[in-house]
């Protein structure tokens, strides 16, 4: 027997075993009016909602629904309703400029696309066949209650559940197409890895644009777990949430903890969550001694992912190992600090030249509508992740050492050194630019552009540069530091070769990411 394993499977799931128990805690603190709490019973009656909505708008099944939100319960509700109806979810990062924007709704060809009310000023100029405000608009005007929406024809595992959008290794970004397979297997690893079960309570502090919130929503509803969701990562904010809410899980990339240890640092009273909260970090490699401090000053179990994208995105795993307890503390966080080992399902192997590849059933069915990029990224029927890295012989563990591709991340998001040269270089005072990466205590790494200025510019200095990146790019993307150059190095054949100009930058660091 073979049944279709899609994303309705976990809905369904919840509806039958946990309708009347929590389901959604929405965001109290928004520009539109949240969501009642709403138990998973609820939950099922409000996608089922959505779905009607858009059968009376004639949108059909493959046609694509674009989201740009921050964390709420309608972005939750809208990643099942979307796909389990046959339709394709376009999760759009909020952080984006409205060109930006603009660009990802066109090249997904979305025939709806919903804005948060915080952005709809904002977003004005971006469109599709059909545009709604979240919020009062979409639940006088879209939804559709009490109306039985029509049942996905043919449910398909090998469909496009979701498109995300990541920033890769050009200026132009590319459409991950997530299929319901991918995240189904995803999920299931995932909710295994880090031991979910009915009595946990998750708190949303990763986005869910980001690789739909890692999966997360879509296991904790098939396990009965109780999400609250957070807007707006705040340290303070998020401990505040772990004591009201009784929260167990936590997923967030390393400037997202460091915010917490700030916060827990004038904390009154003991810091909740002690020995009871898990947290998952990825997005990029955190320093052993965040780890250090996560268990010694929060009392918090850490545990770190590595993944992409592309990879829906669980690819390795790494949990403190019973027989690491006799450790001294800086050995237990350095082994930490390592990318982990393969989760269930996964192979890994590294290349001659040092590249990460990958094979599983959560890898990409294919970059939307670039087959060449697909074709690239899937050569040799081995996923090529554009991370450098190296498996440990003895315990079989990754460790990334750095990036192949020109990609930079801070805070978690990813940002295209190439698109950051481009927008420096279209400023008439530059005459050469290279964008690289740099280590942030805070942020992991954050942008540094190299510039050469024109003859006769000797005028412009940092903060014209920065302000000019900042009026045409989303304002994480641009530099937070320009350093001005005679000239920038280069091999005999006019090459830029970047590794030789971080290496200033990383002297002394066992490896080139942060």
């Amino acid at each position: 027997m073979r049944i279709p394993m899609t994303v309705t499977d976990f809905l369904d799931r919840a509806e039958l075993g946990f309708s009347s128990s929590p389901g959604v805690v929405d965001e109290p603190y928004q520009p539109g009016p949240p969501v009642p709490e709403s138990t998973y019973g609820r939950l099922g009656e409000r996608v089922r909602a959505w779905q009607a909505g858009f059968d009376a708008l004639g949108v059909g099944e493959g046609e694509r629904v674009a989201v740009v939100s921050h964390n709420s319960a309608r972005m939750l509700e809208l990643l099942f309703a979307v796909p389990m109806s046959g339709r394709i979810c376009v999760p759009v990062n909020f952080r984006l400029r409205p060109e930006e924007v603009d660009y990802l709704v066109r090249q997904s060809g979305a025939s709806v696309l919903l804005v948060d009310p915080e952005l709809d000023e904002s977003l004005a100029g971006v469109t599709a066949r059909h545009r709604f405000v979240l919020g009062t608009q979409t639940e006088g005007e879209l939804m559709r209650f009490g109306v039985e929406p029509r049942p996905w024809s043919k449910p398909d595992e090998d469909a496009t559940a979701t498109i995300n959008y990541t920033s890769g290794t050009t200026a132009r970004p590319k459409g991950v197409q997530l299929t319901h397979r991918n995240i189904w297997v995803n999920g299931l690893t995932f909710g295994l890895h880090t031991r979910v079960w009915e009595r946990d309570v998750y708190l949303h502090t990763l986005p869910m644009f980001h690789c739909n919130g890692w999966g997360m929503p879509y296991v904790m509803a098939g396990l009965g777990v109780k999400q609250v969701v957070l807007r707006k990562v705040d340290g303070a904010e998020i401990l505040r949430r772990v004591e009201e809410h009784g929260v167990t899980l936590m997923c967030g990339a390393p400037a997202v903890w460091n915010a917490v240890l700030d916060a827990a640092a004038t904390w009154e009273g003991q810091v909740p969550g002690r020995d009871r909260v898990r947290i998952v970090c990825a997005g990029a490699p955190p320093p052993s001694r965040m780890i250090q401090r996560v268990g010694e000053e929060l009392g918090w179990e850490f545990t770190q992912i590595y993944g992409l994208t592309e990879t829906s995105p669980l690819l390795t795993f790494n949990r403190a190992r019973p027989e690491d307890a006799q450790l001294p503390a800086e050995e237990r966080a350095r082994k930490l600090s390592r990318a982990g080992l393969p989760a269930l399902g996964v192979k890994l192997k590294v290349a001659g030249s040092g590249e990460v590849l990958a094979r599983s059933n959560v890898v990409l069915d294919g970059y939307w509508d670039k087959p060449q990029e697909t074709a690239a990224a899937l050569e040799d029927d081995w996923f090529h992740t554009g991370d450098g890295g190296s498996v440990d012989e003895g315990d079989g563990h990754l460790t990334i050492s750095d990036r192949k591709k020109d990609v930079i991340i801070t805070g978690g998001e990813n940002v295209s050194s190439i698109e950051v040269e481009d927008t420096i270089f279209s400023h008439p005072a530059v005459a050469e630019v290279a964008v690289i990466g740099v280590p942030h205590e805070k942020w992991g790494e954050t942008v540094k552009a190299l510039v050469v200025l024109a003859e006769g510019a000797a005028g412009v200095g940092e903060a014209d540069i920065i302000a000019h990146c900042k009026e045409r790019m989303a304002g994480y993307k641009a530099p937070t530091s320009v350093e001005f150059l005679e000239a920038i190095p280069r091999t005999a054949t006019g090459k830029i070769q970047k590794f030789k100009l971080r290496q200033p930058y990383w002297s002394g660091r066992e490896r080139e990411v942060n």
